[in-house]
């Protein structure tokens, strides 16, 4: 029967393991010198060798010849828990023994002695599965268990398990494996397999896999079932992804605002049967990979790739503003997670290129990416005419024309102003039949006219509070006091509200005059003045 590659190339012991030479060197030391603990807690995320790492370790302390910390993987006790015909080793699955019952099974087993090994040793994967009581039945064992019992945790989680577990147990956080590693891994094993394996595939299937060698083994499995030759396009048809020809033409047509290609290249890899999902976060680390290019000098350390693709990345890269991969990152990142819930994944991708194509169209920040855009443009186009780039021809010089006699200033003419106490003129003709008639005297209408101009004019208002008017000769002659009202009236803005209000009253325009009826004032003495105020006192009576 065929085994997968994960299993059949699972490391033996601790030097086979890749990428995390902190945790095999301690685990080494710790067997060398005959310090071992009770309790492990093996963390980190999938595929990154924790429970291959319990196996060794369950090995290495049973081994009858270890060699430098290693299992021997030659006498009985080493093939005999390899191919699990030795009981003293057992493996957990938490996510299906997570009750009391399980754990109470368990603290009764740790009871009885080993029947071959030296350790019994109990694997728990997916430790954080327990429920609170199996954690709360597990404490006491876990803190002291018998002499003769080693308990192995393993998670991806490690923020669900209680504190009280933690404290009771040696931790050990297994990292990420580098993609170096596991390209390095990749071209080892295909090369034991006979298969032809390029770099430029092993690294492609390096940052597929983030950090996980299980992973990558499993989709190098898939690749080996498409013929002996791989490359790019291989792990690209493998793994359902567009690949980095169809990355670069879209960073190409999002430079050039073709939402057009963007489009049809998006409908052609969905027809090819490419996951939208996968498209979507391939385009986001490519983004990546174009931000991280335009702002390290020197980011060969922090992009996994061929030389020629570097090359390839940091020419694009030269293309595109920052602010714009930013802003493509963010709509990308956006995108993913509304097509988690959406109906048509398609189509939140194709709203996606649209924005990265054509901001202005999508949102205030578009618009201003856009104005952005356009003021860079005329940086440019203002450097390269300083720098002589761009060459600008002097216009021809022109002939002075000689200059003509300016004509001379006409007078003004001045605005008319309402006329002071002007000589009644002679009787006129009888009015006109479509004029109307306003008779001549007292002007009843004044109140309204006052009224009016309260609404239109507060300030004139106050004013000719106390006025009256007459109409003498088809003219509106106002009487008032206050000599101030002359001047008041004789700008534009009080003369046009006071002959607006007339017009609604009245019902036609009239010249409006002012005759000014204050009364002198005589001067009288201080003394004069008290002997009035006596003379008043006794009359009233006092």
């Amino acid at each position: 029967m065929y085994q997968a590659l994960y299993r059949k190339w699972r490391p033996k012991d601790f030097s086979d393991v890749y990428g995390q030479p902190h945790v095999t060197r301690t685990l080494q030391s710790q067997l060398e010198s005959g310090r071992i603990s009770h309790a492990y807690l093996f963390t980190g995320s999938r595929g990154t060798g924790k429970t291959t790492c319990a196996k060794i370790l369950s090995k290495a302390v049973n081994c009858l010849d270890p060699v430098n910390g290693n299992p021997c993987n030659e006498c009985e006790i080493c093939r005999g828990i390899e191919n699990g015909s030795i009981l003293d080793v057992i493996e957990i699955d938490a996510a299906s023994n997570n009750g009391v019952d399980n754990i109470r099974d368990l603290r009764e087993e740790a009871n009885f002695t080993p029947a071959n090994a030296k350790f019994r040793v109990y694997i728990i994967d997916e430790v954080h599965m327990l429920s609170i009581g199996a954690f709360n039945a597990l404490l006491k064992t876990l803190e002291e268990p018998p002499s003769h019992v080693i308990f192995i945790l393993a998670t991806t989680e490690i923020h669900k398990l209680p504190s009280t577990i933690l404290s009771r147990c040696q931790r050990f956080d297994f990292k990420r494996i580098a993609p170096e590693d596991i390209t390095s891994r990749l071209m080892y094993v295909s090369e034991k397999e006979n298969v032809n394996l390029t770099p430029n595939a092993a690294s492609l299937i390096a940052r597929i896999a983030d950090g996980g060698m299980r992973d990558a083994l499993s989709l190098l499995d898939r690749c080996f079932a498409m013929g002996t030759d791989i490359d790019e396009d291989t792990v690209s048809d493998a793994a359902g992804i567009a690949g980095t020809i169809h990355l670069f033409s879209f960073s190409e047509y999002v430079a050039k605002g073709d939402f057009t290609s963007a489009l049809k290249l998006v409908s052609k890899l969905h027809s090819d049967s490419c996951d939208i999902d996968s498209l979507c976060t391939e385009l986001t680390l490519h983004f990546r990979n174009l931000m991280v290019a335009k702002t390290v000098n020197d980011c060969e350390g922090l992009i996994v790739c061929s030389k020629d693709e570097l090359e390839k990345i940091k020419e694009r890269a030269g293309q595109l503003r920052l602010s714009k991969i930013l802003s493509c990152i963010e709509v990308l990142e956006q995108t993913a997670k509304n097509i988690k819930n959406a109906a048509n994944k398609k189509i939140q991708l194709e709203a996606a290129v649209i924005k990265m194509c054509a901001p202005s169209a999508s949102s205030d920040e578009g618009i201003s990416t856009a104005l952005e855009d356009r003021l860079n443009a005329i940086e440019e186009k203002l450097t390269a005419l300083s720098s002589g780039k761009i060459q600008v021809s002097a216009p021809a010089p022109k002939q002075e024309a000689k200059p003509e006699p300016k004509p001379e200033p006409m007078p003004e003419p001045k605005a008319p102003v309402p006329e002071e106490a002007p000589p009644p003129p002679a009787p006129t003709a009888s009015v006109a039949e479509n004029e109307i008639y306003v008779p001549e005297g007292d002007f009843e209408q004044w109140p309204e006219v006052l009224d009016k101009i309260r609404i239109y004019d507060i300030p004139l208002f106050g004013i000719m509070a106390n006025s009256t008017a007459s109409v003498k000769n088809g003219r509106l002659v106002i009487q008032s006091e206050n000599p101030t009202l002359f001047d008041f009236i004789c700008t534009d803005t009080h003369s046009k509200e006071l002959a607006r209000a007339v017009f609604e009253v009245v019902g036609r325009k009239m010249k409006i005059a002012v005759s000014n009826t204050e009364k002198p004032k005589t001067a009288t003495s201080p003394l004069e003045n008290l002997k009035n105020k006596i003379n008043n006192f006794n009359n009233n009576g006092g």
